[in-house]
């Protein structure tokens, strides 16, 4: 079957990916899918470091700001509403992006993974929530573990909402969400991906997280986590890196200085985690990036890539798609 194009930008938080995106997608007369599992919410701008209209440059986005941080939402979700933005997309003879750094997300879509219809089982989960409270989250991902260590082995333990649910899909089927997965893999995927991400040292992507985190400071991000707060206490909100690291400060619990300096280090380690997931797939192109390099040259870079991957596509399937 004819497979769909689709360019794909992601990697570490504040390795650059939006503005490589939105410069991108204007060359290439684009449309960008968001894939920020946080960015969906709305009301969490800063934390999130959502584009601003002004960033955007005009560039049209898709699945951004749409959805209440009240409201529940899947990878299944997120997979189904992608492929329909795709799908419109690529009619309206554009270049569809997807762009952003949650690795599940991403490749959930771009791969094809289909998800089971289990039943829920809300009773079993408000338990797992109980061992967490008792015992840590640690403790859940080891029940996790002794069942499904692929799984586990993929998930950290401030996602407990995905472990629960890895728990709760081998509880009602009997089949692990890894078993899953593999077997949903056996139905091709619909796209043909050209994945790129931005290729920073260690030291320098710490340091411009650093500078990341201060920037969102100074635009307010205290206050954007106190209205969260006051207005309700999101479990959206409590997994988000910039408010749950700035909460005993707004419970006068802690000292600013020492939240932010927890915010910093969590979102040092979250980069980690991240380059971890897409280190794993060889078909991402990684582009040397550092301070000395002048961005105008990595947008060349990428643009080139995409060029050579549209030329190889053309060839292929004689028209775009």
């Amino acid at each position: 079957m004819d497979k769909q194009f689709v360019a794909v930008i992601c990697g570490p938080t504040a390795s650059g990916k939006t503005g490589l995106s939105i410069e991108l997608a204007r060359r290439f007369s684009g449309e960008i899918v968001s894939a920020d599992s946080m960015q969906i919410y709305k009301g969490m701008d800063i934390a999130t470091a959502k584009p601003t209209k002004e960033e955007m440059q005009g560039v049209v986005h898709h699945l951004i700001d749409f959805l209440d941080p009240c409201d529940s939402f899947s990878v299944a979700d997120y997979v189904a509403l992608a492929h329909a933005s795709l799908a419109d997309i690529a009619a309206r003879g554009k270049t569809p992006f997807v762009v952003g750094g949650t690795g599940l997300y991403i490749n959930s879509l771009i791969d094809n993974i289909s998800f089971d219809e289990s039943e829920n089982d809300y009773e079993y989960r408000e338990q797992l929530r109980n061992i967490a409270r008792e015992k840590g989250n640690g403790c859940v991902l080891e029940m996790l573990r002794s069942v499904d260590p692929v799984t586990a082995e993929k998930l950290h333990e401030n996602n407990l909402n995905r472990i629960i649910r890895a728990l709760e899909v081998y509880k009602t089927t009997g089949r692990t969400m890894s078993e899953q997965q593999s077997l949903s893999r056996q139905t091709p995927s619909m796209y043909e991906p050209c994945m790129i991400a931005l290729d920073y040292d260690r030291e320098t992507l710490y340091d411009r997280i650093n500078r990341r985190v201060d920037i969102m400071l100074s635009d307010g991000l205290v206050e954007e986590a106190r209205r969260f707060y006051e207005s309700n206490d999101h479990p959206t909100a409590a997994q988000a890196i910039g408010y749950k690291e700035l909460k005993p400060y707004l419970f006068g619990e802690c000292s600013l200085e020492e939240c932010v300096e927890k915010l910093k280090q969590e979102t040092r380690k979250y980069a980690k985690r991240q380059l971890t997931w897409f280190r794993r797939d060889k078909r991402i192109h990684w582009i040397k990036a550092d301070q000395e390099r002048d961005f105008s040259r990595i947008v060349e870079e990428a643009a080139d890539i995409i060029s050579d991957n549209l030329k190889k596509y053309t060839e292929t399937y004689g028209i775009f798609h």
